[in-house]
C-alpha cells in the first residue's frame, strides 16, 4: 500500500493490504518494519487516514480497543471500516455509566463490540487473592482484570488501535501515531495521538458521539470504580486514577 501526502504524491510503500479472514499472521520483524515506516509517513496525517491505513493493511487481523470513556475512536473506525471489531475489557468493576456507553455503541454504531471478561469473576478473585485486591495490590488487580484479558483478546490480531493522546499526561507526551509493541509483537495504532481535548470535543459535537456521563460529574479520567475519584480543580486529568498509589497506568500501555 502506498501512502499519499496532501498533494497526492506517494510517500512510502508499506506492504500489501490485508484481504479476508484467512490472512496469515505476519512475523514480528515484518510488523516492526511496517510500524516504523508508518510512524514516519503518517505523522501529521488526519486521523481518518491513519485509521484507513490500519484497516487496509491488517484487515481482519486488526481491532480497536475502547475503555468507553467515550466512543470517539470506535466511531472514527466505524466510518472508515464498518463492522470493525471493537474490544472492550469488561472488568466487572466498571461504573454503570461506562457500561451505558458500551451498550449505546452496540446499539447505534456499525461495529462488532467484543466484551472480554477476566478469567475470574470479582467473587472468585476475592476467594483466591483475598477481598479488595485493588486496595492492596492494584498492579496485580489490573493484571488479572485488564492486562491478561487484553493479551488473550489480541491473540488473533496483528494490530490494534487505542485512543491514547499526547496531551493526556506527561507519560503519554511522546505517543507515536503508529508503533511496534515488542512485548506483544504487534503494531499499535494511535490515530488521535496528536489531538487536543478541543479536537475531541469538536468531533463529539459534530458526530454526536456517546460520552461517559461521569465527565459532567467532575471525573477527569475514568477507570474501574474502586480506583477512580473525581479530580480537583487544576489537577492533571489522570490524577483521580489510583490516587492513593504511585501508579499512573494500568499496564495496558507499557
Amino acid at each position: 500500500m502506498s501512502l499519499l501526502n496532501a498533494s497526492g504524491l506517494s510517500l512510502i510503500s508499506l506492504g500489501e493490504p490485508a484481504a479476508g479472514a484467512d490472512l496469515t499472521r505476519r512475523k514480528p520483524a515484518e510488523l516492526e518494519a511496517l510500524a516504523l515506516a508508518a510512524a514516519e509517513a503518517l505523522e501529521g496525517a488526519p486521523a481518518e487516514e491513519i485509521a484507513k491505513w490500519a484497516t487496509d493493511t491488517f484487515g481482519s487481523r486488526f481491532c480497536v480497543t475502547s475503555s468507553m470513556a467515550d466512543a470517539v475512536v470506535a466511531h472514527l473506525f466505524s466510518r472508515v471500516s464498518p463492522g470493525v471489531d471493537v474490544v472492550f475489557l469488561d472488568t466487572g468493576l466498571h461504573f454503570p455509566e461506562t457500561l451505558k456507553v458500551r451498550d449505546t455503541v452496540v446499539r447505534t454504531m456499525n461495529v462488532n463490540v467484543r466484551s472480554i471478561r477476566p478469567r475470574l469473576t470479582v467473587g472468585q478473585q476475592d476467594g483466591e487473592h483475598g477481598p479488595r485486591l485493588f486496595a492492596r495490590s492494584p498492579d496485580q488487580c489490573c493484571f488479572l482484570r485488564k492486562v491478561e484479558p487484553l493479551e488473550r483478546a489480541l491473540a488473533e490480531y496483528d494490530s490494534w488501535a487505542t485512543g491514547l493522546r499526547r496531551d493526556e499526561s506527561p507519560t503519554r507526551a511522546n505517543t507515536p501515531v503508529v508503533a511496534f509493541d515488542a512485548k506483544k509483537g504487534k503494531v499499535k495504532v494511535n490515530p488521535i495521538a496528536a489531538w487536543t481535548q478541543d479536537d475531541v470535543d469538536a468531533y463529539i459535537s459534530r458526530w454526536n458521539v456517546p460520552v461517559n456521563e461521569l465527565f459532567k460529574k467532575g471525573y477527569g479520567s475514568i477507570g474501574c470504580w474502586p480506583c477512580t475519584r473525581r479530580t480537583k480543580a487544576g489537577e492533571d486529568p489522570r490524577a483521580g486514577r489510583w490516587a492513593m498509589f504511585e501508579k499512573t497506568e494500568c499496564g495496558l500501555h507499557v
